[in-house]
């Protein structure tokens, strides 16, 4: 069942909601850093992981913009199409990256570059699809 149309109002709460998601996965990044040097070759050691992300804040500020996402993102499905959404919803593979570059101080390849492209190209090519298929509702 086709919903109503990507209004201003819709649009806007999409971007958010990929600039929410990108703040999560940075969220869990952090969160996760003080864990990165520990073994996990035993459930000792798997213990010890654990605790030392739970203990970070990040990970907790990280599980309430997944709440929050969650809600923002359902609010939206149920005004719009998934086929619609989602599309519309993929900056973050550009908002995630650059995140990573300016926060974490990560180095992004070319190539890797070149993945997010194509993946972009794709959901390009996969949101002109549907809307060529959509029929007018009566």
């Amino acid at each position: 069942m086709a919903k109503g149309g990507v209004t201003l109002k819709i649009l806007s709460i999409l971007v958010f909601s990929d600039v929410l998601e990108t703040f999560t996965n940075f969220c869990f990044k952090k969160g996760a850093l003080p864990a990165s040097a520990l073994q996990i070759s035993n459930p000792a050691e798997a213990f010890v992981f654990v605790k030392t992300v739970l203990l970070s804040w990040f990970l907790w500020v990280g599980f309430l913009s997944v709440l929050a996402t969650f809600i923002i993102w359902s609010t939206v499905l149920s005004k719009i199409d998934l086929s619609v959404a989602v599309p519309i919803a993929s900056f973050s593979y550009i908002l995630v990256p650059l995140a990573s570059i300016f926060f974490l101080h990560e180095k992004i390849t070319a190539l890797r570059w070149a993945g997010i492209f194509f993946i972009l190209a794709g959901v390009i090519f996969v949101s002109l699809s549907t809307k060529k298929n959509e029929s007018p509702v009566r």
